[in-house]
């Protein structure tokens, strides 16, 4: 992998180490550290990375009166933030991303420009999802009904009242829309000024032109695991004992510097800026999902962008900031133009004024990685933010900075956290850049309660999973186990002419075999043609029963009235001993524990000191 720093002092000590000079690498390290330093000596907490996440970071620990530090190896919103759209849907399918969208917004709206007399750019147009299908609307009508929950006002309307609300915009092929007239749009660049100005007003300290050419650890006897001790940097040294690693596309560089897996990876990602569009002002930001494509307010014009299935892998380098990539408008986003076209057809009559790809940061399931990394102590991850860095950045940097000062975050960030990976997946490059690709061709998809992934499967298998796949078990996936979820009837496989119904290799849904793509690239592999699992998946993906709903009815009534066998090897294990283990446990669970029989199970759910549920 590309190294940061690779170009500074102390860099030159990572680069040896990893040759095997790891003498010279200490010396060097050392040297740097001697060096002339302008940061502080010491501070409770170093934030990496000045884009909106770091800068969020940075605010929510100096609210806290937490003594903490900025360094940023170019200058503010260098990376990813500078050229980011800044949409901010309130609509989402998870409750944790509407929290953290719903604070992004309260600090854009209602509080950075008082607090710091600088504007970050909120504007509340309004959005609208538009709908292609009954199954989307469906979709969309179980977001407005989450949305409830907040408090979040948005209406289900027909095509002809959609239209009322955005004049431009065609209804061919509509069947519906959603209207949130509460969403908006940030300026990444006024949003970042703003928290780093309230973050400086409480005694934070940003330092810009400033590498970092090491993080040092120790071990520790406590936990078996090493801690973080400090940051070398290209203008000094900093004692501390928490990093955090905002350092976006090069977020699992960083992480590399102590041994922490960092499952991101980068990807090109582009929009274009059209000439004036007559008659856009005040209409609302579109996104129909359908097909694949947004389309964002921009003063009288509109940026619009989307998602393909062949997007460009990107390993970043270490000196990129403010660059943009070339773009070949026809082959690269060409699809897309006409997908714009379609749905608000004056957009044909406008001319382009600039195109604008840029590095952006994916992860295996479309959610970001936020807490404390599990290899190293006080090694904190708040990093790859799938586009939607900017509206998740306000509350994912809240949420961290209450991890870090009260050991827990408030809200359940468990779809976030490092720890929902498999360590044998992290650890895979293959397994990364697979399930990133899908997530990432997948993010404009029908969210299905009973979806499956394709790519990244049969990572880890257990005894059984030969001889369950020969007996039709359908697999479903969770922390990179194949688990059993139902069974095909054994007729059904031979009348398939398939001997088991076991995921295939990836095939990366065929977007590489395109014209335009060189014929050896290295992604480039054959559709999986008569795929029985795929088709399988597609009919689980509903609002209603799933296709194997009866199937499953059978396999309840079998478990129920007579015997069943269930493999408990995908499940954690907790083994607690000692004089006040039984008591320990009946206060930590909600069902009793204590003066139950020798050999009984208890269902029970385990709670933390806040009384939250961690798991059951």
């Amino acid at each position: 992998p590309v190294l940061l720093g690779e170009a500074r002092a102390g860099a030159v000590a990572v680069a040896m180490l990893r040759r095997g000079g790891a003498s010279f690498a200490r010396s060097a390290a050392a040297a740097a550290r001697r060096g002339l330093s302008t940061v502080p000596s010491e501070a409770d907490v170093v934030v990496i990375g000045g884009g909106s996440i770091g800068a969020s970071t940075l605010y929510h620990l100096a609210e806290r009166g937490i003594n903490a530090v900025m360094v940023e190896k170019d200058q503010l919103t260098a990376g990813t933030t500078w050229h980011s759209a800044g949409l901010l849907w309130r609509l989402r399918p998870a409750d944790t991303d509407i929290e953290l969208i719903d604070h992004t917004r309260h600090l854009a709206r209602d509080v950075l420009e008082e607090e710091t007399g600088l504007s970050p750019g909120w504007i509340e147009n309004g959005g609208l999802f538009i709908a292609s299908n009954e199954r989307r609307l469906d979709e969309y009508k179980r977001l407005q009904t989450l949305g409830k929950a907040y408090g979040i006002e948005s209406h289900v309307c027909t095509p002809d009242e959609a239209q009322k609300i955005h004049p431009l915009m065609s209804t061919e092929e509509m069947y519906g829309a959603l209207y949130s007239p509460n969403d908006g749009t940030i300026d990444p660049s006024g949003w970042v000024s703003a928290l780093t100005k309230g973050a400086k007003m409480r005694g934070a300290k940003i330092f810009e032109n400033c590498r970092v050419t090491a993080v040092d650890t120790e071990a520790t006897t406590s936990t078996g695991k090493p801690k973080v001790t400090g940051v070398a940097t290209s203008q000094g040294y900093i004692k501390t004992n928490t990093v955090v690693d905002c350092a976006g596309v090069w977020g699992a560089n960083l992480g590399s510097l102590v041994g922490v897996d960092v499952p991101l990876v980068g990807m090109r990602h582009a929009y274009i800026v059209m000439d004036k569009v007559p008659g856009i002002q005040g209409l609302p930001n579109i996104r129909d999902h359908d097909l694949s494509v947004y389309l964002k307010l921009q003063g009288d014009s509109l940026a619009i962008g989307g998602y393909e299935v062949d997007p460009i892998f990107w390993n970043p380098e270490p000196d990129f900031a403010f660059g943009l990539f070339e773009m070949d408008l026809t082959e690269e986003f060409g699809a897309h133009l006409e997908n714009h076209f379609k749905r608000v057809p004056v957009l044909e009559e406008c001319g382009v004024k600039s195109t604008v790809c840029g590095p952006e940061s994916f992860t295996p399931d479309h959610k970001p990685i936020v807490g404390e990394a599990p290899e190293v102590s006080g090694f904190f991850i708040n990093a790859g933010f799938n586009s939607a860095g900017i509206m998740l950045s306000g509350g994912a940097g809240r949420e961290l900075a209450t991890w870090i000062d009260e050991g827990r975050s408030t809200m359940d960030m468990y779809h976030y956290a490092p720890t929902r990976f498999a360590p044998e997946a992290t650890r895979d490059p293959e397994w990364v850049n697979a399930k990133s690709h899908e997530a990432y061709v997948k993010n404009y998809a029908v969210v299905y309660p009973h979806d499956q992934p394709l790519a990244g499967r049969n990572l880890r298998t257990d005894a059984l999973h030969s001889l369950l796949a020969a007996q039709g078990c359908v697999f479903e996936e969770k922390l990179g186990w194949e688990r059993p979820g139902w069974f095909l009837e054994p007729s059904e496989l031979t009348s398939s002419g398939h001997a088991d119904a076991v995921p295939k290799e990836y095939d990366y849904y065929g977007g590489y075999l395109q014209s335009y793509h060189e014929e050896d690239h290295p992604l480039a592999r054959p559709v999986n043609a008569d795929h029985l699992y795929h088709r399988l998946v597609d009919g689980e993906c509903n609002f209603t029963w799933p296709a194997s709903h009866e199937k499953v009815g059978r396999e309840v009534d079998a478990c129920r009235n007579r015997v069943a066998v269930f493999n408990q090897s995908y499940f954690g294990k907790f083994f607690v001993a000692g004089p006040d283990a039984e008591a320990a446990m009946d206060w930590i669970s909600t069902a009793q524990i204590a003066d139950r029989p020798v050999g009984d199970t208890v269902y029970t759910a385990m709670c933390n000191h806040r009384g939250g549920v961690e798991c059951d």
